[in-house]
């Protein structure tokens, strides 16, 4: 169901980010009220999206080396979300509804085939990664069907903490929180909040362990400024890390043979 008032909180988190399409209408969107897809603001913010989505899944330069393409993509997601941290990295082709009203922390790493659909605030914590195909989606409609004959959608807010781990072809849907610290297994569809240090698999998730927690860290701050060691070499510190929390994940749950969750 539809808010029937705005919402003032996320009016004034929406004023940190970058490229918003402002109108009453978006106003109305990112509050969960019903709106209209169609106000021009809003028409021209998804055009803008796809244009730049296009732009940097294309862009792959003849002399580019793994430092520089970093470095250049880095650039290009800082003009295309809202707000995004140091040393990410999002494997072309993605897609998204609006790109501003996503915000995105530290050292967040997703693989091939990111969908957002933000017309809610989507925001993501530190040291995110995300797996191939996962989806998130803000996004909604009334199941009243002359509602979405005239247009009418609402949306819900998403929240992914710091320091999650979400396997590939996994669906978040609208207004779902994720704790800090949590692990969610390929091919899940998270209908409902996970609570922090959680381990979460299945259709609807459900959670099937906890982990232990680790000391918070400071917001916004990369552990990853010298993953570059040469032109050659990008990411060994992410990989590094990626592997730690693996053989973490495997350890607990007592497995002998390596297996993947993204």
């Amino acid at each position: 169901m539809a808010s029937t008032a705005k919402n003032p909180r996320a009016i004034e988190a929406a004023k940190s980010l970058h490229h918003v399409p402002w109108c009453e209408d978006y106003e109305r969107m990112i509050s969960g009220m019903a709106y209209s897809q169609f106000a021009p603001e809003l028409s021209d913010g998804r055009l803008r999206a796809r244009r730049l989505a296009k732009k940097y899944s294309d862009y792959f330069p003849d002399d580019a080396t793994s430092q520089s393409l970093a470095e250049d993509r880095q650039k290009m997601l800082e003009v295309a979300f809202g707000k995004i941290g140091p040393n990410a990295t999002v494997e072309g082709p993605y897609a998204v509804d609006y790109g501003s009203n996503i915000s995105i922390g530290a050292d967040f790493y997703a693989n091939f085939n990111l969908v957002i659909l933000d017309c809610g605030l989507v925001t993501i914590g530190d040291r995110v990664f995300l797996g191939p195909s996962v989806a998130i989606f803000s996004a909604t409609h009334e199941t009243d069907v002359q509602s979405r004959r005239d247009g009418i959608d609402f949306s819900r807010e998403v929240t992914i903490g710091n320091d999650c781990w979400i396997g590939g072809g996994t669906i978040i849907l609208p207004g779902v929180t994720i704790g800090d610290g949590c692990t969610v297994g390929c091919g899940s569809v998270v209908t409902r909040d996970i609570p922090p240090f959680s381990v979460a698999v299945g259709s609807p998730a459900r959670v099937i362990k906890t982990v232990a927690h680790v000391e918070e860290l400071k917001r916004g701050v990369s552990i990853f400024q010298n993953r570059h060691v040469d032109g050659d070499t990008s990411f060994g510190a992410l990989d590094q890390a990626r592997t730690r929390t693996l053989d973490s994940v495997q350890s607990e749950a007592g497995e002998k043979e390596p297996s993947r969750i993204i």
